[in-house]
C-alpha cells in the first residue's frame, strides 16, 4: 500500500522536492556561516585578530553578525512574500526568490582582498531575503497541493531538506578546513550556495501551480486541471470533483465572510486570529529551544563542551548533521501520520529539556580541559552523544512539525498571510537568538543548557499541550477546528457546490450532444 501511495502522489513528491531544495539552501546558510567564521584565516584576514591572537569580542561580534544579518534578510523577505504570492501565485514568485538568494550568494563568495565584510554582510542580507521569502512561500505551496492522507509526510520533508543543508555546510566546511587555505576557505562553501538555487530554478519549470491558488483567483478550469494532474486522475473522477468542490466552498465562505472587511478581516475574522497567535509562539519556541544556537554554532559548542581544534569540532558537527538528517527522515516517513501533532511536539520537548539539563549538570561538575591538543575526555564524549540524541528528540517534533502545523491551520484566502506571519516569527526570532548565542555561550558556560531545558519544559510542552490536533483533517476542516463556520454549514456548502458541478456538467454533456447532432 505504501509504494501504491507512493506511486499515485509521486508527482506530489516530486513538487515538494523541487519546492524544497530553497529549504536546503535555508538549512545551508544555518549552518555554513558558524563554520566559516571558527577558521583562523578567515578571522585573522576580517580583523579579529589582536598581537597574534583570536580577539574573542571581536570574534563573536563577527561570528553574530555573519549569522545575523541572513536572519534579519530573511525577516523582510518573509513580509514581502505575502502580497506577491497572493497576487502571482506560488511557482513564478519562488523562482524570483532564488535569482534574488543567487545574487547574495555571489556577493559573499567574491568578498576578501579589496572587498572587505561589507561584501559577506550585503551578500548575506540579500540571500537571506530570499530565503525567508522561500520559507514562506515554498511550505504553502506544498501544502495547497497535498492530498490530506500524506500532507503531514508530504510538509515534513520540509525539515529533512533543512537537516540536509545543515549536514552538507557541515562536510564542506569540515573538507575546506582540512585540505584549502586563504580566500578558498570562504569561498568555497559560500560559492556552493548556488548549486542547489541553480537546481531549484531549473525544477520550478517542470512543476504545476497550486490548484487552491487558481481556484482562489476564480481559475477553476485550470484548478481542476491541476488537481487532476497531481492525483493521476481524470478531470471527471468523483474524488477530483469532490475536492475541488472542498477547495471552492471553503473559498466562497472566506468571501462571504470578508465582504467589504479586506485585510482586516483575514488576521481578525472570527477564528483567525487565533491561528496568527499561534504561528507567531510556536516558532517563538522552537527558536528559543537550543536547536539554532546549537546548529549556527556547532563547532563552537562542541569546542565548549572539550572538542578542541577546528577539525575535532568540525567532524562532531558532521556527525551531529548525519543524526539530524536520518532522525528526521525517520520520523517524517514513519511516524508523523500515526503519533498525531500534539504527542509529537509534548515527547519531543520533555525528551529535549531532561537531555539539555544533563548536559549542564555534566558539563558544571566535569568541565572540559581548556587549551588546544587535548584528546576529548570521557565527559565530554558523553555530553557529546547527549547532544546526538537531543537532535532526535528535535527531529520528531518541534524540528518539523511547527511548519507542517502552520501549514494545517491557515485557511486558502489566509493561508500566504499567515505562512509570512510565521516565516517572519521564524526569522525574527532565528535573528536574535543567533546574534545573541556566542556571547550566551561566553558568559553563562553551563548554565546555557538549563535556559534551554526550562524553556523546553515549561514553554514548548505546556504550549503543545493547549492547541488542537490537526493529524487527518483537510485544510478546509480547519475552519471547523477553529470555529470560523459549523460543521452542518460546510457539509451543506460541499453539497450545494456538488449540485452546481453536476449541473455544469450535465449542461456541458447537453451541449457536446447537440453539437454532435448538428
Amino acid at each position: 500500500m505504501a509504494g501504491e501511495s507512493f506511486f499515485k502522489n509521486s508527482r506530489v513528491y516530486w513538487l515538494a522536492f523541487v519546492a524544497y531544495w530553497g529549504i536546503v539552501l535555508f538549512g545551508y546558510d544555518t549552518g555554513v556561516g558558524g563554520g566559516v567564521v571558527s577558521q583562523n584565516y578567515f578571522l585573522e584576514h576580517f580583523g579579529a585578530f589582536t598581537d597574534g591572537k583570536v580577539d574573542t569580542a571581536k570574534k563573536n561580534e563577527i561570528s553574530s553578525n555573519v549569522v545575523a544579518v541572513l536572519q534579519a534578510g530573511a525577516f523582510f523577505g518573509a513580509l514581502s512574500s505575502a502580497p506577491l504570492s497572493a497576487r502571482y501565485g506560488r511557482k513564478y514568485p519562488l523562482l524570483g526568490y532564488t535569482i534574488i538568494f543567487a545574487v547574495g550568494a555571489i556577493l559573499q563568495t567574491i568578498a576578501g582582498g579589496s572587498r572587505g565584510l561589507g561584501y559577506i554582510y550585503g551578500g548575506r542580507v540579500i540571500a537571506g531575503f530570499g530565503i525567508g521569502a522561500i520559507s514562506a512561500i515554498a511550505p504553502a505551496y506544498v501544502s495547497e497541493c497535498s492530498p490530506k492522507e500524506v500532507r503531514g509526510r508530504i510538509t515534513g520533508l520540509f525539515q529533512i531538506m533543512v537537516a540536509i543543508g545543515v549536514m552538507i555546510s557541515y562536510f564542506i566546511n569540515l573538507g575546506v578546513s582540512l585540505h584549502q587555505t586563504g580566500a578558498k576557505i570562504w569561498r568555497i562553501p559560500f560559492g556552493f550556495q548556488l548549486v542547489p538555487a541553480g537546481m531549484m530554478c531549473l525544477g520550478l519549470l517542470t512543476v504545476k501551480e497550486s490548484p487552491r491558488w487558481l481556484a482562489s483567483v476564480g481559475r477553476n478550469h485550470d484548478a481542476l486541471a491541476n488537481i487532476a494532474y497531481l492525483r493521476k486522475e481524470s478531470p471527471e473522477s468523483e474524488a477530483v470533483l469532490y475536492e475541488l468542490a472542498e477547495i471552492e466552498a471553503a473559498i466562497n465562505e472566506e468571501r462571504t465572510a470578508r465582504q467589504g472587511l479586506g485585510l482586516r478581516e483575514a488576521f481578525l475574522g472570527k477564528g483567525n486570529f487565533i491561528r496568527f497567535v499561534i504561528a507567531f509562539v510556536i516558532f517563538l519556541l522552537q527558536q528559543w529551544s537550543g536547536q539554532n544556537s546549537v546548529s549556527y554554532y556547532a563547532p563552537q559548542i562542541f569546542q565548549s563542551i572539550g572538542y578542541t581544534g577546528t577539525a575535532n569540532s568540525l567532524l562532531a558537527s558532521g556527525i551531529y548533521g548525519i543524526v539530524k538528517v536520518v532522525a528526521t527522515a525517520l520520523f517524517v516517513f514513519f511516524l508523523v501520520e500515526s503519533l498525531g501533532r500534539k504527542l509529537s511536539l509534548v515527547v519531543s520537548a520533555v525528551g529535549m529539556g531532561v537531555l539539555f539539563f544533563i548536559i549542564g549538570a555534566i558539563l558544571k561538575t566535569h568541565p572540559p580541559p581548556t587549551g588546544e591538543g587535548f584528546q576529548p575526555p570521557v565527559a565530554s564524549k558523553a555530553m557529546a552523544a547527549m547532544l546526538y540524541i537531543y537532535v532526535c528528540f528535535y527531529s520528531m517534533g518541534w524540528g518539523p512539525l511547527p511548519w507542517v502545523y502552520v501549514s494545517d491551520i491557515f485557511p486558502t484566502r489566509t493561508r500566504h498571510y499567515g505562512l509570512a506571519c510565521a516565516s517572519a516569527s521564524q526569522w525574527l526570532w532565528n535573528f536574535v537568538v543567533s546574534k545573541v548565542t556566542p556571547s550566551l555561550v561566553t558568559d553563562l558556560g553551563y548554565k546555557i543548557f538549563l535556559m534551554f531545558a526550562t524553556i523546553n519544559i515549561a514553554g514548548m510542552a505546556v504550549f503543545s499541550l493547549l492547541i488542537p490536533e490537526t493529524k487527518g483533517r483537510s485544510l478546509e476542516e480547519m475552519d471547523i477546528i477553529f470555529g470560523t463556520v459549523s460543521a452542518a454549514k460546510r457539509r451543506e456548502d460541499i453539497e450545494r457546490q456538488e449540485r452546481v458541478m453536476e449541473h455544469e456538467a450535465q449542461d456541458t454533456t447537453s451541449e457536446k450532444s447537440i453539437h454532435q447532432k448538428v
